[in-house]
């Protein structure tokens, strides 16, 4: 049977999610904790590879399983076996030709920044400490400009190897809750970099660097010179992801699970 896992993790101690020679990854621990528990060599595939220290609320991974253990109680017994800073959320049987990755989906991410005079210690892991102040209303014009399809080559890593950098944003809002600015976008897909550069960028409209037009001109020239800072990857963090056309996962927000 395939067998469908949620999976959240604080990504501080990994190398991101697909397994790499020099480092432990999400995707490795999976690997290890789900072989020993069923006695079976398993390789999970995931519906995101985030990059080392993102972090996720809803990650999305399948396997395949002879065990006769029920698909729904792989969870409790799998995260006996996880380390603490990796919980899986949810477990469920899915059909055998479901793959996370060739389905339509929508993926939502948030980008936290701590935006105060000093750190806060207890936020180290998951916000970016910013502290200059930052025009949020700029932010969410420049913002706006980004809503839609688009050819986000400006976006996404000089080291990107994809067929085609356009992609699809369905909603980008830039908003303030006392000292956090939160940078939430939902897309079809995202490109390497994309979520942090974008981040990147609308820090520099914050900070008056760039105008909010700008986003126009910098999404036409399609050059990454011409876009904003990577920003750093603790900020990051996957939310969740909807899986639209899937029968046996139809609208499957992996948020509520």
């Amino acid at each position: 049977m395939r067998v469908c896992l949620t999976v959240a993790y604080d990504g501080t101690n990994y190398h991101g999610w697909q397994v790499q020679p020099n480092g432990i990854t999400i995707e490795s621990v999976l690997n290890q904790a789900l072989s020993d528990l069923l006695g079976e060599d398993v390789a999970v595939i995931g519906a995101s590879r985030t990059d080392s220290g993102v972090h996720s609320l809803g990650n999305v991974a399948v396997f395949d399983t002879g065990t006769r253990i029920p698909a729904e109680k792989i969870s409790y017994a799998l995260n006996q076996r996880l380390p603490e800073d990796i919980v899986v959320q949810n477990s469920c049987r899915v059909a055998d030709d479901f793959h996370p990755r060739h389905c339509d989906s929508r993926k939502t991410y948030v980008y936290r920044i701590l935006n105060r005079k000093f750190p806060d210690p207890l936020r180290r892991k998951d916000t970016y400490f910013y502290h200059h102040a930052l025009d949020v209303g700029k932010m969410a014009r420049a913002a706006r400009y980004l809503v839609g399809e688009h050819d986000f080559k400006s976006f996404c890593s000089i080291h990107t190897a994809v067929e085609t950098t356009v992609r699809r944003i369905y909603a980008l809002e830039v908003k303030k809750d006392r000292d956090e600015i939160r940078i939430q976008v939902c897309g079809s897909g995202f490109l390497y970099h994309m979520v942090r550069i974008l981040a990147g960028t609308l820090i520099q409209v914050g900070n008056g660097s760039l105008e909010p037009e700008e986003m126009q001109r910098i999404l036409e020239q399609k050059e990454r010179s011409t876009a904003g800072p990577t920003a750093p990857a603790c900020g990051l963090t996957m939310v969740g992801i909807e899986f639209i056309d899937s029968e046996f996962l139809h609208n499957y927000n992996t948020t509520t699970k």
